[in-house]
């Protein structure tokens, strides 16, 4: 069964940075397509980052140059370094893969796999 495990969450000042991690099981990493979203409250799921197997990756524009999206195959991990925050990076982050991977495209990405891990940002 496929698996996806967040962690790496906490409550951090403006400015600080935080290093999210999920961890997978289930599916060859390797050759996945990975992606990081997020949820703020009575906000939409939104994607965030992307990493494909070759490495190349994506960011939406409010995170470029704060965010990187990077993996590790031996540990079947892929993280989220976040730097810089601030208020607006408020929300739980999710990871997900590609559907060759997974064989499904949820409608809501946020929540499918996992629980998530919450990231609070204050003054």
């Amino acid at each position: 069964a496929v698996q996806l495990l967040e962690s790496g969450g906490g409550s951090v000042q403006v400015g600080g940075p935080l290093r999210l991690s999920c961890t997978v099981s289930g599916f060859i990493f390797e050759d996945a397509w990975m992606d990081w979203y997020r949820q703020a409250p009575a906000n939409e799921c939104e994607l965030v980052a992307s990493v494909e197997a070759d490495g190349n990756n994506d960011y939406r524009p409010s995170v470029k140059g704060r965010f990187r999206i990077y993996r590790d195959n031996p540990r079947n991990t892929v993280y989220l370094q976040l730097s810089r925050l601030n208020a607006a990076d408020t929300a739980v982050y999710y990871c997900g893969a590609g559907r060759d991977s997974t064989g499904v495209v949820p409608d809501n990405p946020c929540g499918y796999w996992g629980q998530g891990t919450r990231v609070t940002v204050s003054a």
